[in-house]
């Protein structure tokens, strides 16, 4: 099956039903993406399909075939930073890093759909990503830099 992941054509010989976290990081090598749950409750596995964020261990890899999947790997470069990621790194929100990569990409998706968010609209976007860490004041400070400086761009 054609998988395009990152805006680049990939082959990968998998069955359809293969859940897309796993055709990423095991077949792919793209390793962004993390296992958290396998039930799409911890969000640790967020990637972004056709522009919405999703939970890559419930998606077959079938259904992705013919979408734009990004990851935390296409979501900017060292050069040249997604602003989520910059304010993520003048934040200091990571603290382990495990739930990063999914924090970040539902956070893109967040400023995607609402530029401006409230707190609740926050927490309604990003509740459903977990951080055992608790860098959850810094995540939500992220996030309005981020939206701070998209505006500005």
């Amino acid at each position: 099956m054609k998988l395009t992941v990152n805006g680049v054509e990939h082959e990968a010989d998998v069955e359809p039903e293969m859940p897309l976290l796993w055709v990423l990081r095991d077949e792919l090598q793209i390793r962004g993406p993390k296992y958290g749950c396998g039930i799409a409750q911890c969000g640790a596995c967020t990637v972004q399909m056709d522009g919405i964020a999703v939970r890559s261990c419930q998606i077959a890899a079938g259904d992705a075939e013919g979408a734009e999947v990004v990851t935390i790997e296409g979501l900017g470069t060292p050069e040249s930073l997604h602003a989520v990621q910059a304010a993520w790194i003048e934040h200091q929100v990571a603290q382990c890093g495990y739930c990063q990569s999914g924090q970040i990409m539902q956070a893109a998706y967040l400023l995607d759909m609402m530029p401006e968010p409230t707190d609740e609209d926050i927490d309604k976007v990003m509740g459903g990503n977990l951080c055992r860490c608790g860098t959850y004041p810094r995540i939500r400070a992220a996030i309005k830099a981020a939206s701070a400086a998209m505006k500005g761009a």
